[in-house]
């Protein structure tokens, strides 16, 4: 049996092999990884490497009672204010933050939580019923007025993040202690879901006398929550919660959840990570680890959602995204071309070791697939075909002219592009490899380049590039999301990160599609079919964006001292196990009330 070290480790950072994941930004600029490495040969060096660099230092948390997580944080927490999404510390919302509902994307259900039920009395007119009973962890009662509070911040501090839904809502108006009801001009019931069981609830009390500076920037250290846990402590290495056994839901919902402390690691690199992983150091590592297949099968006792390829859950697609203000792929053709040209097999097997699957052309995740017209996708899709990419290049007259084995544009200019990704994010810097080279086989000039995170998403958000990957769209209730994402309007010259379309494609029809798409009732599933087939045939015609593979929910869970986890196995619990922002409020926090502690020996 594996010696359990039970203590947090002291990491240092190897230069020789660094293995970041890309679903969360890396606070560091790790080494290049070797061009020739692949998944399956960084397995066994990154093993032995990682298990070499631990060097311990004692913690206070009683091991068979604390659940130790990793790979949300990259740094230490600065803030644990719900106002900032991109920024606050893991658990903010879902530990210690509540929302109104729980939507869990496995089962596209939406589960009460703060809120007892809420409906639409009219298409203008949403009630919403707030549980009796609900407190916040100082012993105040959570009522209508604390939701009413909540929701008009955005009303009245336009640096909220959800300030915009007060362009569509009118008013919101208390009917008794736990009823309220919101009166909407034009109600855009695709946001309003997604606001539902994203937007934590906050204590009137503790937060009404703020500026909005201070509500809006500030730490909001230590925080006041309605959840199970409530903040323990934080450091230089971790953030710690401790369960409220006083939460409201143990009677309110009938639940309770198993660890007492929960004690969220930062991440120094991913190579530190496996070790702490292999090390028995980590429960739940949401770290994107290369050749997690050996070990799954190396007697680790570490198990991920499936038990074999592809390992993880999707959380988001991979893209391939082009500056659309630049020559040529202002061209569509010339994108057409491209997309028929990458080889997403090799990155699949070469890069990840199959655990992630190829994207299909729309890009719409597996959780989405009841919505891809696949009559749209079967005449207008596209996959790996090199010569019916050199054929529309022919056609759209790129040439080569100086045979040089590099086509020219159409008006003779030479094509010399790059394509970038982070510094560090060694599978995206193969991917990115993978994709010039199968680029230059068609014909087309391209080369990897590798800036670090600040200055490619400079570029980004700025204009100034060619073309990068990136995977900022995540898995939610509603797949307007995915294409507000990239259908994003109106354009501007400083885009801001997460809201999409940096290539700045532009078409009006689209954009108001989308927009009709955000007007339609989540329960209208045809309705949105019939929009999202429209939507569909724009993006395979023009390619705004290419989908090349689906990025895991990186998820490896060690059965020592929890087990229970959730997986696909018959019986076992259905939630995405992930730590990351905006995943507890998506059913995660429920895995905590099934975990089970494992008896000591």
């Amino acid at each position: 049996m594996r010696k359990v070290v039970l203590t947090i480790l002291s990491l240092i950072m190897v230069a020789s092999f660094v293995l970041i994941g890309c679903a969360s930004t890396a606070a560091d600029t790790p080494a290049a990884a070797a061009e020739s490495t692949t998944a399956e040969e960084a397995a066994p060096v990154a093993e032995e490497a990682a298990m070499e660099e631990a060097a311990p230092a004692m913690v206070d948390y009683p091991r068979a009672e604390t659940l130790y997580t990793m790979g949300k944080q990259w740094g230490p927490a600065t803030s644990w204010n719900p106002l900032q999404q991109g920024s606050y510390a893991m658990g903010t919302i879902g530990l210690c933050y509540e929302t109104l509902f729980l939507y869990n994307p496995l089962t596209d259900e939406y589960i009460p939580w703060i809120a007892d039920s809420g409906d639409w009395v009219d298409d203008t007119t949403y009630q919403l019923k707030i549980k009796e009973g609900v407190t916040f962890s100082d012993g105040e009662a959570l009522t209508a007025d604390d939701v009413i509070f909540t929701l008009e911040m955005g009303k009245n501090f336009q640096s909220v993040y959800y300030s915009e839904l007060w362009a569509w809502l009118d008013s919101v108006e208390k009917v008794d202690d736990y009823t309220i009801t919101m009166m909407f001009t034009n109600p855009l019931y695709q946001e309003w879901a997604n606001y539902l069981y994203s937007i934590a609830i906050l204590p009137q009390h503790l937060w009404e006398g703020l500026t909005e500076e201070e509500a809006v920037v500030g730490a909001n250290q230590p925080p006041v929550g309605s959840g199970p846990y409530m903040y323990e402590s934080a450091d230089e290495a971790k953030v710690a919660w401790v369960r409220n056994d006083s939460w409201w839901g143990i009677k309110g919902l009938g639940l309770e959840v198993a660890p007492k402390y929960i004690v969220d690691i930062n991440n120094i690199s991913n190579n530190a990570a496996l070790g702490m992983v292999l090390q028995g150091q980590v429960d739940l590592d949401n770290n994107y680890l290369p050749g997690i297949a050996s070990v799954i099968n190396g007697g680790y006792g570490i198990t991920t959602y499936y038990p074999d390829e592809p390992y993880m859950l999707s959380a988001n697609t991979a893209w391939l995204v082009m500056n659309l203000t630049k020559a040529p792929m202002d061209d569509a053709a010339f994108r057409r071309a491209v997309s028929f040209a990458i080889k997403v097999e090799d990155i699949v097997s070469k890069d990840y070791g199959n655990i992630v699957v190829p994207a299909n052309s729309t890009g719409l995740l597996p959780i989405w697939d009841q919505f891809v017209d696949q009559d749209v996708v079967d005449e207008l899709g596209f996959s790996y075909d090199p010569d019916e990419a050199k054929a529309i290049l022919a056609a759209a007259g790129y040439k080569d002219i100086d045979g040089d084995g590099f086509v020219e544009a159409p008006d003779g200019s030479t094509i010399a592009l790059e394509i970038g990704c982070p510094n560090g994010w060694s599978d995206w810097m193969v991917a990115i490899q993978i994709i010039s080279q199968n680029l230059k086989e068609v014909g087309i000039n391209v080369e990897p380049v590798y800036p670090d995170y600040s200055a490619l998403t400079a570029g980004l958000y700025g204009g100034d590039f060619d073309m990068v990957i990136n995977n900022d769209a995540q898995m939610s209730n509603t797949v307007w999301s995915y294409y507000h994402f990239i259908f994003y309007h109106p354009i501007k010259e400083q885009m801001i990160s997460g809201t999409g379309n940096y290539g700045r494609y532009e078409n009006q029809e689209v954009f108001d599609l989308v927009d009709q798409l955000d007007a339609t009732p989540i329960t209208d599933v045809e309705g949105m079919k019939a929009i999202i087939s429209q939507i569909q045939t724009i993006q395979l015609t023009d390619v705004p964006m290419i989908p090349l593979w689906y990025n895991g929910v990186w998820a490896q869970t060690d059965n020592t001292y929890w087990t229970n986890w959730p997986s696909s196995a018959e019986g076992a619990p259905k939630y995405v196990p992930a730590t990351w922002n905006g995943y507890w409020n998506m059913g995660a926090v429920l895995m905590l009330t099934e975990l089970e502690p494992v008896a000591a020996e």
